[in-house]
C-alpha cells in the first residue's frame, strides 16, 4: 500500500457510542506516533511488531479512562521479550493532544523468526493508573493468554474489571510516495457500558479457566454483544488503517443499525516527559558508591532515557555525589 501524505484523521482516537446496544467504543488511527516510538530503537522485527500492537492498545484504552495524569500498560515475560512499557499522558489542557511513549527490553540472542507472540513465554499484562500527586496509584494484573496482546488485554478487562471488551487491530509498515517506509496502525475497541452491579462469574471459557468477554454477558446484553461483535468481524484490515475511509465512515458502515453517536476526536502524539531535573531526582536515591560506578573516566555521570533516547551528561556534584562521600 502506498501512502501519499499525512491524513486529517491520523494520530487520533475517535470516541463513539452505540445507543441501541448500549456499547461504547473507540477508533484509533496512528502513524507519526508509531514512527516516533519505533525510530528511537533498533528492534528486531518481532519485537517491533509487539511494541506497535502495545502502542495501539494504549491509544485505544487511554481515552476510555477519566485520567488526570497517566495510564501505563506493561507486559513482562520470561521469553525473549522481557518487558514492554507504554505510557499515555492525558492532555494537560482541553484541546491539546495526549502523549504516548513506549520501549521494550529484550534478549536479542533469544529472538527467533517465530511469530511475534511466540517471543513471549509465561508472563502477565498489567494496567497502572496514576492520577498524580496525592492519589493512590491503581494496578491490575492478568496472565498473558489468547495468542496475542490484544487477547490478553481483553482477558484483563474480563478478569480484573468484569467489563466485556473487544479489540480489532491492524498495524504494519506502509510505503510512502517517496519510497520510504513508515508505520501505520488502526483499531477498534468496543466495550459494554459499566454497570453499577456487574454480573460476576468465577470461572471462564478462556485459557486455564480465565474469563472471556462473552462469559460476562447475559440476556439482552448477550444479544447486543453478539450482534456488535458480528459487525466488528466484518471489517477489512485495510479499512482499519485507511487511507481512503475516514473513521466516521467506517463506524457508520459497520454500525448504522446501532445508531452510532460520535464525539470529538482526541489527538495523540509521541511525547516523552524526561528531563535533566528528573534524571537528577531519580539518581538522588543512589549512594555515593553507586554514583561513582556510574561516573565515566572523564568525570561525568551519563544517563539515557529508555523511551526517547535522550542522552544526559552531568557533573557528579549535581546529583549529590560530593555530599554523599
Amino acid at each position: 500500500m502506498t501512502i501519499g501524505s499525512k491524513l486529517a484523521w491520523d494520530d487520533s482516537v475517535l470516541p463513539f457510542q452505540l445507543d441501541i446496544s448500549d456499547i461504547r467504543g473507540r477508533v484509533a488511527r496512528l502513524d507519526g506516533v508509531l514512527d516516533g516510538v519505533l525510530s528511537q530503537h533498533d528492534y528486531p522485527e518481532p519485537i517491533e511488531t509487539l511494541v506497535a500492537e502495545m502502542v495501539l492498545l494504549t491509544a485505544l484504552i487511554g481515552p476510555t479512562i477519566k485520567l488526570q495524569w497517566k495510564l501505563s500498560l506493561q507486559v513482562q515475560t520470561r521469553g525473549a521479550l522481557r518487558m514492554i512499557a507504554t505510557d499515555y499522558y492525558a492532555p494537560e489542557n482541553e484541546g491539546e493532544p495526549a502523549r504516548i511513549r513506549a520501549y521494550a527490553s529484550f534478549d536479542r540472542d533469544q529472538v527467533t523468526d517465530a511469530p511475534a507472540f511466540d517471543q513471549l513465554e509465561e508472563g502477565y499484562f498489567a494496567v497502572l493508573i496514576d492520577q498524580g500527586p496525592g492519589n493512590t496509584p491503581y494496578q491490575g494484573i492478568s496472565p498473558l493468554a489468547g495468542g496475542s496482546l490484544a487477547a490478553s488485554a481483553e482477558g484483563y478487562f474480563a478478569q480484573s474489571e468484569q467489563l466485556p471488551t473487544r479489540f480489532k487491530l491492524n498495524y504494519g509498515k506502509a510505503m510512502n510516495a517517496d519510497g520510504s517506509g513508515s508505520w501505520r496502525a488502526g483499531g477498534i475497541l468496543v466495550q459494554t457500558m459499566p454497570k453499577a452491579s456487574p454480573f460476576v462469574q468465577d470461572g471462564g471459557s478462556g485459557e486455564n479457566g480465565l474469563l472471556r468477554p462473552e462469559d460476562l454477558v447475559q440476556g439482552d446484553e448477550e444479544e447486543n454483544w453478539r450482534r456488535v461483535n458480528f459487525h466488528v468481524d466484518t471489517v477489512d484490515e485495510l479499512e482499519l488503517i485507511g487511507p481512503d475511509l475516514p473513521p466516521t465512515d467506517l463506524l457508520f458502515r459497520l454500525f448504522h443499525e446501532e445508531q452510532p453517536r460520535v464525539y470529538d476526536a482526541q489527538a495523540v502524539r509521541f511525547g516523552c516527559t524526561c528531563s535533566e531535573d528528573k534524571v537528577r531526582q531519580s539518581l538522588s536515591i543512589y549512594s555515593a558508591k553507586d554514583i561513582e560506578k556510574m561516573t565515566t573516566e572523564d568525570g561525568r555521570v551519563t544517563a539515557d532515557c529508555q523511551f526517547c533516547g535522550a542522552h544526559y551528561d552531568m557533573d557528579p556534584a549535581s546529583v549529590g555525589f560530593e555530599a554523599k562521600r
